[in-house]
């Protein structure tokens, strides 16, 4: 392992929730981590539109059920731990009995620690992957109703369109919320060293921390990221960043994680690979 790979470069990551594991991978690789978490993920303030989501799903409301995120699925068991204990042995039951759609590896490594598995897992890990993965058995939706777990507020319009078209119900729970976390001072500093040059590359890990970025930098932020390598940790990132017209130099080939991320960021910056 060549714990030197990165030495002298200075990776700006705005991850939140495991920014000190990843900061110690590009540490441990000899990077100078600049540490900017751009957003936070919060539960609901009030948790009576998960409960009864669960409640409605236990009592067999739904024939699928379309896990978006991995946090998602942790937040609802979350919610039932410190709401409703008692409803969760039989959601996690009632989880093992519906058909289980997954959006990316996240999802799936959450289900597998509740010893299940998804039945349908989207190729690509995004939204139109998932619709992909549901096309070849669209004319079987007619009149089963898909639990849809949304990632933040968002509505995701396109994936309910796509099963309300194919004759399906559509049931939504949104298990959390995203919310500011940086103050905008600490984001304006950001968006400065990025412009002039002394960040050698930042690390998206959310489309949220996309958005919250280009909310507050504005028409500055894209010229910003012009000056450095910008790594997306998989596709859906990457598109979130492509719309605003960033190029994407680095994003793991497959294994849409922070580890393979690093390892991208890696190349990207010319830094001989390693295993580790």
């Amino acid at each position: 392992m060549n714990t030197a790979a990165l030495n002298g470069r200075t990776i700006a990551v705005p991850e939140t929730r495991e920014l000190d594991l990843f900061a110690a991978l590009l540490e441990r690789r000899g990077a100078t981590v600049l540490r900017c978490p751009l957003v936070a993920i919060r539960d609901l303030e009030d948790p009576a539109p998960v409960l009864q989501f669960v409640r409605r799903f236990n009592e067999g409301a739904c024939d699928d059920l379309i896990l978006l995120t991995g946090e998602g699925l942790y937040r609802i068991l979350s919610c039932l731990d410190q709401h409703q204990p008692a409803l969760r042995q039989p959601f996690v039951a009632r989880l093992g009995s519906v058909r289980k759609i997954t959006r990316g590896p996240k999802p799936a490594r959450a289900l597998r620690e509740l010893g299940l598995k998804p039945d349908l897992a989207a190729e690509v890990p995004t939204t139109a992957g998932v619709i992909e993965a549901l096309k070849p058995i669209a004319f079987t939706l007619q009149d089963r109703v898909f639990g849809v777990q949304l990632y933040g507020s968002e509505p995701n319009r396109p994936l309910v369109d796509f099963l309300e078209g194919a004759g399906a119900g559509v049931i939504t729970v949104a298990p959390y919320r995203y919310a500011d976390s940086a103050d905008d001072a600490a984001v304006r500093t950001l968006l400065a060293r990025l412009g002039d040059g002394s960040i050698d590359a930042i690390a998206f890990t959310s489309a949220q921390q996309v958005r919250r970025l280009f909310d507050l930098g504005g028409d500055a932020a894209a010229p910003a990221l012009a000056r450095t390598q910008v790594a997306a940790v998989g596709p859906l990132v990457a598109a979130a960043l492509e719309a605003r017209g960033v190029t994407v130099r680095a994003m793991p080939g497959s294994s849409y994680f922070l580890k393979p991320l690093a390892s991208a960021i890696e190349d990207a910056l010319g830094a001989p690979s390693f295993h580790s």
